[in-house]
């Protein structure tokens, strides 16, 4: 767990980690959640002299922000879980935002990052799997159910892996830095080699970590024209472990989308610039809207 104090504009102003302690169970989590977030705003009153006036928390899986409950997490375990109302409750009645940790991270990147100044921008973290968020005018789409940005499921080849979800080629299967390590612990028969360690090995001019990397690379530009194709975003923001290569990915990305794109507008292809604190300070953003809805209503 991050978490985090947040001026107005979005300036970090405290930071702070602590273990999600999963295999506590669910409910351990959520108490670890609402008593972490105490200490918080204890910890500002202290240091600032002042107590948070808002909070905002991103959790990932399933998750209904209408009604502030987390609906499903597979990696932690919980169901409808009234996340906004229990953290209200525990400090003290002030209003509650919750949201989703990729859109949310998504925000944080395209009013404050590596999107800053766009009105339209796509942000697409490649970690364990392959998710996305859709920026338009400073807010975040999240489509009629909830859903919306989830470009790892898009198909870029039928007859590719079978994907947890149930199809066969999606991206994330491909793409992801897991699809990577998996490629390239196979290809150099080293089962402790990650995708960190391919990259490397493509710097050194490796020709079968090139094959592994630009297989990886061209599924990637696949599904990301296809995403381009429907939302034409001024910016695409790609962050997560794989985007920690650096030129290494982003040079041949950039060819390989602009070698598939014909009457579509090519987006700037940029580097997350937010790290491992844009979930945090996309929460903190979160918050300050809850304000500033309450005061223009």
């Amino acid at each position: 767990m991050k978490a985090a104090l947040v001026g107005a504009d979005g300036t970090l102003l405290y930071a702070a980690r602590r273990a999600t302690g999963r295999e506590r169970g669910p409910e351990a989590v959520v108490e670890t959640i609402l008593a972490f977030a105490a200490e918080l705003r204890a910890y500002g009153e202290e240091h600032f002299d002042t107590s948070a006036v808002a909070a905002g928390v991103a959790v990932p899986g399933i998750v209904d922000t209408e009604n502030g409950i987390a609906v499903y997490a597979s990696n932690l375990g919980w169901r409808d879980v009234p996340l906004r109302a229990l953290l209200g409750e525990r400090l003290g009645g002030v209003p509650v935002a919750l949201g989703h940790d990729v859109r949310t991270g998504g925000l944080a990147e395209g009013r404050i990052g590596a999107g800053k100044g766009a009105d339209r921008f796509l942000f697409v973290p490649l970690g364990t799997g392959i998710a996305g968020a859709i920026g338009i005018a400073g807010s975040i789409e999240e489509g009629a159910h909830g859903y919306a940005g989830e470009i790892g499921h898009i198909v870029v080849r039928p007859d590719g892996p079978d994907c947890g979800c149930g199809q066969r080629g999606c991206l994330e299967t491909l793409a992801s830095a897991s699809a990577v390590t998996r490629a390239w612990a196979a290809a150099c028969g080293d089962p402790a080699a990650d995708a960190a360690d391919c990259a490397k090995a493509v710097e050194s001019g490796d020709p079968a970590a090139v094959r592994v990397w630009q297989d990886a690379v061209d599924a990637l530009a696949a599904g990301l024209v296809t995403a381009l194709t429907l939302l034409d975003p001024r910016v695409l923001i790609i962050g997560g472990g794989l985007a920690e290569a650096g030129e290494t990915l982003f040079t041949p990305l950039r060819a390989a989308v602009e070698e598939r794109v014909t009457f579509q507008k090519l987006p700037d292809i940029v580097p997350a610039a937010l790290g491992d604190t844009a979930g945090c300070l996309g929460a903190g953003l979160l918050a300050w809207d809850l304000l500033s809805t309450e005061v223009s209503a």
